[in-house]
């Protein structure tokens, strides 16, 4: 299967308003020659990225506004596109995270996570399927997911288990399609330095935080290689292939303290 080509080529982003979802953006503008479709909330911070691309990479740009955790805007939206234009690439990459205590979580504030990270991408992901296996059209879509799928993490257990469920069902759902033209690729970053992670309970974790350029800049590589899944970060893909020495256990338990030592600092 050759490799995607993003030049001229429509590729729709989510969560683009934003870190790892704007620099993902930035860099199919000014490196890969894309055209972009960028979805996100904020109306403002995206025209503005529409405006800064345009200029300097000389690419076209649509913006849509949505809210990923409102069911209708989601089907509206996703409709909408692939019926104005012929999507080549897409980037599921909105999503939200808290970092804390699980007992502390708020109903609203769980609902909204599962809605968003799982509900809303699943459905896009759904149509994107019908999409791509109808028209046997050549292309892809990139799931951005966590190295928490693999490694779920405490006090994020929630999203440790939303970044799961889109690694499996990714995973599982790539193996039913006709299409040999298509492909998936499930994006499992580990923490990234973006405005996600930018609050007083990740101080602690500071260290080990990956710049987001180059965390965009290797997911587009695997994507672009058709590369079923990547995690980027050499360190991060060693850990991996070296985690069957220790126990999954003891790798959990390991990461937990790290995180319990950062939320306790901010009681101090």
């Amino acid at each position: 299967m050759k490799r995607l080509d993003f030049r001229g080529r429509w590729v729709l982003v989510t969560g683009a308003s934003s870190g790892l979802g704007e620099e993902i953006a930035r860099q199919l503008a000014s490196i890969h020659g894309a055209n972009l479709i960028l979805l996100a909330r904020r109306k403002e911070r995206l025209e503005s990225l529409k405006k800064a691309l345009e200029y300097e990479a000389k690419v076209e740009v649509e913006v849509v506004v949505a809210d990923l955790s409102v069911t209708g805007d989601v089907e509206r939206i996703t409709d909408e596109i692939l019926k104005k234009k012929t999507v080549y690439a897409v980037v599921l990459n909105a999503g939200i995270t808290y970092l804390g205590n699980h007992m502390e979580l708020s109903r609203e504030k769980f609902n909204q996570m599962v809605q968003i990270n799982i509900v809303s991408t699943t459905y896009m992901i759904n149509v994107l399927v019908r999409y791509f296996e109808k028209q046997q059209a050549e292309g892809g879509v990139m799931v951005v997911s966590s190295m928490a799928a693999l490694f779920p993490t405490p006090y994020q257990a929630v999203y440790a288990g939303t970044k799961g469920f889109l690694l499996n069902f990714v995973s599982a759902l790539s193996k039913e399609l006709t299409n040999s033209r298509f492909s998936f690729t499930v994006f499992m970053p580990g923490g990234i330095a973006t405005e996600m992670t930018a609050g007083d309970q990740f101080n602690g974790l500071r260290s080990y935080l990956m710049p987001v350029q180059q965390v965009a800049r290797e997911g587009l590589s695997a994507f672009k290689r058709r590369k079923s899944t990547y995690i980027p970060g050499f360190f991060n893909r060693l850990s991996s292939r070296l985690s069957f020495l220790l126990r999954k256990d003891f790798i959990i338990k390991q990461t937990g303290s790290a995180y319990r030592k950062s939320l306790e600092k901010l009681t101090k």
